[in-house]
C-alpha cells in the first residue's frame, strides 16, 4: 500500500502510533486527536514514536465530536480509520459508562457528517469494533456469521457503535467494522502483563480456563491493507488470530517467551480486590472471548504470525529486558 493518504482519527494511543509506524513510511498520514495544540502541523512526541521518521505525518486538532477545519482533510482520502473512543480499562460506574459510549457514538457522527459534506469523499472508512461483541463463550468459538449476542454494558456498546456507524448515510464511501481482539506489540496491553512478570506474579487469573482472543498489531495492519485493495469487501469482520488459546495458555507462552520459569495465579477473588484498587474490571480478564476471524480467511487472508508462540517472539525481541526483569 504506497502513497495513499490515510487519516487515523484517535491515532495517538498504542495501536494508533503502531498504524503511524506501519503506513506512515509510504503513505501520507493525518493524524485527528484530541492533544494537538491547533490545526498546524504539530508533530507531538510521543513515547513509541520516538525515532520514527514522521515526516509523513501531521497531527491535526479534533475533539471527537463536533465539525471543524479538520472536516477538510477528509478531501480525496483514500482510507480513514476511526479508533475513536474512552478506554474501558475503567470502572464501569454511570459516568464511564455513559462516556465509553458517547465517546463513540459521537466521533461515528462527526466523522459520518464530515464525509457527507466533503467534495471527494474517502474510498474506505474502516471503523473500529470490538471482539467482546459476542457473549462469554466456553462452549464454541464466535464468528461473523454464528456468533451470539447476550446482553451486557460491553455487548451493548459494541451493538450501538456499530449500528450507528453502518446508519451513517455515506453512499460514495465502503464501511467496513473490525471487530478486534486483545492486541499485541512491544506496548499496550503487555505493559500490565510485564508487570506481572516481574514480581513473579505471571501465572494464570482466575480459573484459567477463559478463551483469550488476541491478534498480532501487524496481523492487523496487513488486514487493514487487504481489505483497502479488495474493494469488495465491505461489513464486518473480525480482527483476531486463527488460534485463540486459554488465558492459561497465554500466560505459560509468555513466560517461556520472556525466561520466566513459574507464575504465580490470580485467583477471582484476588482479582476483583485489585480490579478495585486500581480502578479497572475484571471482566477485561474473566470473561471468555472466543473469536475466529472466519470471513477474512475466506477472502484468502494469509496471517504473519497465527501461533502465539511467533508472535511472543518477534515481540520481545523488540522490547528491552528491563520491561518484563528485574534484573
Amino acid at each position: 500500500m504506497k502513497n495513499n493518504k490515510i487519516i487515523i482519527a484517535g491515532g495517538t494511543g498504542f495501536i494508533g502510533q503502531e498504524m503511524i509506524k506501519y503506513f506512515g513510511r509510504e503513505n501520507t498520514i493525518v493524524v485527528l486527536t484530541r492533544q494537538a495544540k491547533d490545526t498546524a502541523n504539530n508533530r507531538n512526541h510521543y513515547d513509541s514514536l520516538a525515532g520514527t521518521d514522521l515526516s509523513n505525518v501531521r497531527f491535526v486538532k479534533w475533539d471527537g465530536k463536533t465539525q471543524g477545519t479538520w472536516c477538510a482533510e477528509l478531501e480525496q482520502a483514500d482510507l480513514i480509520i476511526n479508533l475513536a473512543g474512552k478506554t474501558v480499562n475503567c470502572r464501569y460506574n454511570e459516568k464511564n459508562r455513559n462516556e465509553i459510549l458517547q465517546s463513540r457514538l459521537d466521533a461515528v457522527k462527526a466523522i459520518g457528517t464530515a464525509i457527507q459534506q466533503s467534495k471527494q469523499a474517502p474510498a474506505l472508512w474502516i471503523n473500529a469494533s470490538s471482539a467482546t461483541i459476542y457473549r462469554h463463550a466456553t462452549d464454541r468459538p464466535q464468528d461473523e456469521y454464528t456468533g451470539e449476542f447476550h446482553p451486557g454494558f460491553s455487548v451493548n456498546v459494541c451493538q450501538q457503535w456499530e449500528k450507528t456507524f453502518f446508519e451513517q448515510p455515506v453512499p460514495g464511501t465502503r464501511k467496513v467494522a473490525l471487530r478486534m481482539a486483545i492486541t499485541l506489540g512491544a506496548g499496550g496491553v503487555l505493559i500490565p502483563y510485564f508487570n506481572l512478570l516481574k514480581f513473579g506474579l505471571g501465572g494464570k487469573q482466575g480459573n484459567g480456563n477463559q478463551m483469550y482472543s488476541w491478534v498480532h498489531i501487524e496481523d492487523t495492519c496487513r488486514m487493514i491493507e487487504w481489505i483497502t485493495s479488495y474493494t469488495g469487501l465491505e461489513g464486518v469482520f473480525n480482527c483476531s488470530s486463527p488460534n485463540p488459546v486459554t488465558n492459561k495458555v497465554f500466560m505459560q507462552t509468555l513466560r517461556r517467551a520472556t525466561g520466566h520459569k513459574f507464575g504465580l495465579p490470580a485467583y477471582t477473588w484476588m482479582l476483583k480486590a485489585g480490579a478495585i484498587l486500581i480502578g479497572t474490571e475484571t471482566e477485561l480478564v474473566l470473561k471468555s472471548r472466543w473469536v475466529v476471524p472466519t470471513r477474512i480467511l475466506e477472502t484468502g487472508f494469509t496471517f504473519k504470525y497465527p501461533l502465539l508462540k511467533d508472535a511472543f517472539t518477534d515481540i520481545i525481541s523488540k522490547v528491552p529486558r528491563k520491561q518484563y526483569h528485574l534484573f
